[in-house]
């Protein structure tokens, strides 16, 4: 193989390891060395590519930010989220989201922009599909927030339903589940309408 082409084989591979580790156990929880014997690599090409592990956790970062805008992109073609598979979005999306919960529970920049980033798109989808909420900020917010809330709280949510949400089977029902939350209204238009007088 070519060296070129080798480096950034190895390189992806520490970076999808780092990614893997920092979701599971944090920052703190992953060392360099750790990360390298998940990769198949020595620590010395790990801080060869990366120099090192804050510059690796900035490196996970951009790449999970960049790849679930991406998927999010795939996903949400016209808008239409009609055909979203939580199984088949399994494999790919869910180390990333695991990665970025960790990371914002972290404090990570990056990943705090990137939920920013998801709240201006649910604000954006629901002006686009003429659903019109008192403040669609706060709307847009909560929205985002609840999905992630399910990962945040992810030993509860499995305990709960009897099944572990990082499996595939537990992925999906719980993906189908939120996409129920979502669509399934809570309260009737007359108390809805209620509730709004009350606030006046």
């Amino acid at each position: 193989m070519d060296r070129a082409v080798e480096d950034l084989t190895a390189r992806a591979r520490i970076r999808d390891a780092a990614i893997e580790l920092f979701g599971g156990r944090g920052i703190e929880g992953a060392s360099i060395r750790d990360i390298a014997a998940a990769a198949g690599v020595s620590s010395g090409l790990v801080r060869h590519h990366f120099g090192s592990k804050e510059s690796l956790r900035e490196a996970c970062d951009q790449y999970a930010k960049e790849r679930m805008l991406q998927i999010g992109a795939e996903l949400s073609t016209d808008g239409d989220l009609s055909g979203l598979d939580p199984l088949a979005l399994y494999p790919v999306a869910l180390p990333l989201q695991l990665y970025l919960v960790r990371s914002m529970m972290d404090g990570s920049e990056t990943a705090t922009a990137l939920f920013m980033q998801g709240v201006d798109a649910v604000e954006e989808w629901s002006a686009g599909y003429g659903i019109q909420p008192r403040d669609r900020r706060g709307y847009a917010a909560a929205m985002t927030a609840i999905k992630l809330s399910v990962l945040i709280l992810r030993d509860q949510v499995s305990k709960a339903i009897g099944e572990d949400i990082t499996t595939p089977e537990g992925y999906n029902r719980i993906g189908k589940a939120l996409m129920e939350v979502f669509t399934i209204p809570l309260l009737s238009p007359e108390q809805v309408e209620k509730l709004n007088k009350q606030e006046k």
